[in-house]
Parts: C-alpha cells; structure tokens; sequence
C-alpha cells in the first residue's frame, strides 16, 4: 500500500511538474527576433513597403514563437521530419521568402542613395525599368546633348566643351582625331567619316542626328 501511494505521488508530481514546464515553455520562448545584417533603407520613397516589410518581420516572429511553443516545432532548426513539421518549415520559409523580397527592394535603395540618387531618382529607375550606371549614363549624355544648340551651326576655328566630347566619342569609335576641343577640318573628317560608317549624311557637321548615333 505504502508503495502504490509514493508510486501515485510520483505520477502527480509528473505531471505537476509537465504542466510546469509547458507553463514555462509557453512563456519563455527561446529569442526569435528576426535580424538582418543587410543595409536597408527605411526611408524608401513606398512607405507602404516598408510597413509590409514591418509587417512580415512581426509576422515571422509571431509564428516562430507559436510554433515552438504550441507544437514544441523549432522551424529554424527542425528535429522532426514528420507531416506537421514538414508543413511548418514550408510555411516559415514562404514567410522568410515574403521578407528576403522585400528586403532586395530596401537594400537595392540604401545603395542607390549611397551613390548620391534621391527617392525621386530611385523611384524613376524603378518605373523604367534601368539600373544605376545605365541612369548615370543617359544623365552625362543628356548634359552633353544640352550644349548642342541646333540654331547656331559650328563653324571652323570653334572650341567647346561639346566638340571636345564629341572627339572623345569619335576616337572611341576608332576614328583617330586629336582631343583638344577645336573644331578643325581634323574634326570636320572625323565626323564626317563616323557619319559616312553609320549611313548618316556625310557632311561633316553636328545634327541632332550625328549626336545621337555617336551618344547612343
């Protein structure tokens, strides 16, 4: 008899001592906060985004911690591969897919600003679908193309920003002519040729044409 009642007071602390532990577990969850050692703008032009991006962090987080505490399932690092397991990892690696998303958009930005480009600019590459030395490109062709004034035509002896661009491009394009900024019959042939190779009329000088095929 004595035996059957310490045999119960074993079974009773057991399980005393079981829904302690389950108490524990459910309240001291092991730290699940979800890090990034990634640069990421916060002050990306779509807050909206970066809401979600909030959204989807807390969202992990909840379910980790849920996991582990309701169904003792570590989905970081699973030592089960039964069903329940199986279909939790799947639906944590769907919410860490969701935040790896949105973090390629914060991290691409925190760079871009880092090169000097504004919410607006990022925002306009976004849009157009270009990448950063594309952009960069089209802006210094964009400010070359603005010393063209198509009302007054280049005359021998002229000396410019422009025409020392436009000799930079043309020996880029393998047509050997001296970078000084002057426009002389060296220049004239020069252009001339280029325009002669790119089925342009061969005259030898500036059009918004001839710019646009050395600039493209």
């Amino acid at each position: 008899m004595k035996q059957l009642i310490i045999l119960l007071l074993l079974i009773i602390a057991f399980i005393i001592g079981f829904s302690k532990y389950n108490q524990y577990k459910r309240y001291n969850a092991p730290k699940v906060n979800y890090k990034t050692d990634k640069k990421l703008d916060l002050e990306y032009h779509n807050q909206e985004l970066v809401l979600n991006y909030n959204k989807a962090v807390e969202d992990l987080n909840s379910f980790v911690i849920m996991q582990y505490t309701a169904n003792s399932i570590d989905v970081r690092t699973p030592k089960n591969d039964d069903e329940q397991t199986k279909l939790a990892i799947a639906k944590y690696s769907d919410k860490l897919a969701t935040i790896r998303y949105y973090e390629s958009k914060l991290e691409k930005s925190a760079f871009l600003k880092k090169n000097g480009l504004s919410n607006q600019e990022i925002k306009f590459l976004e849009e157009q679908g270009l990448e950063l030395k594309h952009y960069k490109k089209n802006q210094e062709v964009n400010k070359i193309k603005q010393m063209f004034n198509a009302d007054r035509k280049i005359v021998y002896g002229d000396k410019s920003p422009l025409i020392y661009e436009v000799q930079k491009k043309l020996v880029a394009n393998g047509i050997d002519v001296t970078v000084d900024g002057l426009y002389k019959i060296q220049t004239l042939k020069g252009i001339q040729l280029f325009e002669k190779n790119n089925n342009l009329y061969p005259d030898g000088f500036l059009d918004i044409l001839t710019l646009d095929a050395l600039f493209k």
